[in-house]
């Protein structure tokens, strides 16, 4: 069995896909070294088993271009030094470097040119994420800049791999040669997010409960819940919304439910709660809601937290994007226009009224995401490394079948293949 490091700004095993790809690795028979941020609270290192953790003590405190700026470079060159002395030590047969940002994997510089393998797993489209964050627009020149140095870390990694199909025809726009990508969906882990586990509480007269969980941040459109539910508190007797997570937009929220009086139909955990416990609260909702907002990143970009909902067997509200649009339909969400309280209430409102409609949109959603489910992508994800470190067998794309496919992407029930910690943020893995 293979050794194999893992590359990721951020933190572990907080990263729902880094923990997702770790567990295959390790349930695959190999064993796996994680670098990555120090959260306070846990230890530099731990090793479990096959696993071994090295969380490097850099502070995350974002506030500027600049800021960001520094703590990537920071980052990107303690994880060089660390991988290179590690690899002198151990031999990798593989590095995978996680984005954002692109360029990290050039932390694997070291053992790249001692002849190890390196995977890209890109999380972002860096030059979109980064013009719609700090409202640069995509032809700003860093911008520019951003998207030449996507393409020459692609050019770097053996292979890469990203998250949509969306994202991967963005790359392949840019120049990334389209044998040398494919896609890896993020399907939730249904070992974690079992509905079998967690009663599901039926509809009770004077109660409806929403829940939203995940990374408290504006572009998440936890605003225009909480504006619906304004708009619907004197209509629907035991209106509630469970919003559950942390982060920088927490007080903001706070502010606007106080500023709209709903007070009482808004809760805010103001924390991540256990594992058990956030199941429990998605069990016992009766929808879950995802109102992402959109913009150019977001058009390209799933939010796994959908998947959450539809492992749990739970009705979702979720705003229109074009990537949600491509993958499902309105047979299985309750859809409502992004950033439009006025549609979600209508939405929320028609979904109260008809009990059997969301019983409907979970069956539809779980026939149409079949293809999307974690155990699939997990075969595919583990092919992809198996190639990798045992390149005699041929060339990686031809090999286990990922040549490049175009044209439009299917909805409907027959989907074309694609191929106990949880963050509760940008649940696709994106930064927060």
């Amino acid at each position: 069995m293979a050794r194999i490091c893992i590359i990721r700004q951020g933190n572990f095993p907080l990263d729902p896909r880094v923990r997702r790809e770790a567990d295959a690795l390790i349930s695959a028979g190999h064993t796996v070294d994680i670098i990555c941020l120090r959260k306070p609270g846990l230890p530099l290192f731990e090793r479990d088993g096959r696993l071994s953790i090295r969380r490097l003590p850099l502070a995350k405190r974002r506030s500027s271009t600049a800021r960001y700026i520094f703590e990537y470079l920071t980052f990107l060159s303690a994880a060089m030094v660390l991988s290179s002395v590690l690899h002198l030590r151990h031999r990798y047969d593989l590095i995978q470097v996680n984005s954002i940002p692109d360029f990290l994997v050039f932390a694997a510089l070291g053992p790249r040119l001692l002849g190890c393998p390196v995977l890209l797993d890109l999380h972002e489209c860096m030059p979109e994420f980064f013009g719609t964050k700090f409202q640069t627009g995509l032809r700003h020149p860093v911008v520019r800049v951003i998207a030449w140095l996507e393409q020459i870390s692609i050019r770097f990694a053996s292979y890469a791999i990203t998250c949509t199909d969306q994202m991967r025809d963005v790359f392949v726009t840019r120049g990334t040669p389209p044998e040398k990508i494919e896609v890896i969906l993020n399907g939730s882990d249904e070992e974690v997010f079992d509905a079998t586990r967690f009663p599901q509480r039926g509809r009770e007269p004077g109660r409806f409960v929403l829940v939203c969980h995940g990374t408290v941040e504006e572009r998440y459109g936890l605003d225009t819940i909480i504006r619906a539910v304004a708009l619907l508190k004197d209509e629907i007797p035991g209106l509630r919304l469970e919003i559950i997570g942390e982060g920088s937009f927490l007080e903001d929220l706070r502010q606007l439910a106080r500023d709209l009086g709903v007070e009482r139909e808004v809760a805010f955990s103001g924390k991540f709660l256990p594992m058990e416990e956030l199941l429990r609260a998605i069990a016992s909702a009766d929808a879950g809601v995802v109102a992402m907002k959109r913009d150019p990143f977001r058009d390209i970009t799933l939010c796994n937290k959908m998947f959450d909902f539809i492992a749990m067997r739970k009705p979702a509200l979720v705003s229109r994007t074009r990537s949600v649009e491509e993958y499902f339909d309105d047979t299985c969400f309750q859809m409502f226009r992004s950033d439009d309280e006025h549609d979600l209430a209508r939405a929320i409102r028609e979904l109260h009224a008809d009990p059997a409609r969301g019983e409907r949109l979970v069956q539809r959603a779980v026939q149409v995401s079949e293809a999307y489910r974690w155990p699939s992508q997990r075969e595919r994800y583990r092919a992809i490394v198996e190639r990798l470190i045992r390149p005699s067998t041929g060339d990686v794309s031809k090999t286990i079948g990922l040549q490049a496919q175009s044209g439009p992407h299917h909805n409907g029930p027959h989907p074309r293949p694609i191929s106990q910690f949880f963050e509760w943020g940008d649940h696709t893995g994106h930064w927060s």
